[in-house]
């Protein structure tokens, strides 16, 4: 399988981690929707990533599309969510909150990085800060001393990719408070999955389009 993306996107991470801890083999392309824009093309039609290339070379598109994929080859007793219940629909609303967060860390990052100061909206930015801090401590209130659920779960890989890229590109959002989610990304780059998928120093955006 490849993996096509950078690891400075929550989502290409998370696909890597979840990779890394079912321990499925892979290599990566680490193409920039920025810098490979129009090789992207090939891969996937709307040119984002993650895209993930399966042996028989279908390519699989949307980091959840991709993770319930790789749910469904590890098998149910080794899914990072249970097939059915409660724990699952926990699960899975707390790793949607985390990604959906990610979204909104991204538009705020790109729109401080490629418009200037007077074509900003500050009811825009205004509006996504809210989103983001009012999510923020939504999941602060869920986590814990160990992992947000009952085991360390889909909820916890989107968490600690989503709080890596928060560090990584609007790092002003966990100045305050948060000691949960503090503590629950460091038990999760503590894992050899997610040092595994790293954030490399040569995976950025440009400064400018």
């Amino acid at each position: 399988m490849i993996l096509v993306g950078q690891y400075d996107s929550p989502f290409v991470r998370r696909v890597a981690v979840t990779l890394h801890h079912y321990g499925l083999p892979f290599t990566r392309n680490p193409l920039s929707v920025f810098g490979d824009f129009d090789t992207m093309t090939a891969i996937n039609p709307l040119r984002r990533v993650p895209s993930l290339i399966l042996d028989d070379g279908e390519v699989l598109v949307d980091s959840a599309a991709i993770i319930d994929h790789l749910d469904e080859v590890v098998g149910p007793t080794r899914a990072l969510v249970p097939r059915s219940d409660a724990e699952r629909r926990k699960i899975l609303k707390l790793a949607a909150v985390a990604s959906g967060l990610s979204d909104k860390v991204v538009q705020l990052s790109f729109d401080r990085m490629f418009h200037s100061g007077e074509h900003r909206s500050a009811t825009f930015e205004a509006r996504l800060s809210s989103q983001i801090l009012e999510s923020l401590n939504f999941l602060e209130v869920q986590a814990n001393d160990t992992w947000l659920c009952n085991s360390f779960s889909h909820s916890d890989v989107a968490t600690g990719c989503m709080l890596g890229h928060l560090n990584l590109r609007l790092p002003e959002f966990m100045v305050q408070g948060l000691g949960n989610l503090k503590a629950l990304q460091e038990r999760c780059e503590a894992l050899p999955a997610f040092q595994s998928a790293a954030i490399g120093s040569n995976e950025t955006v440009p400064s400018q389009l």
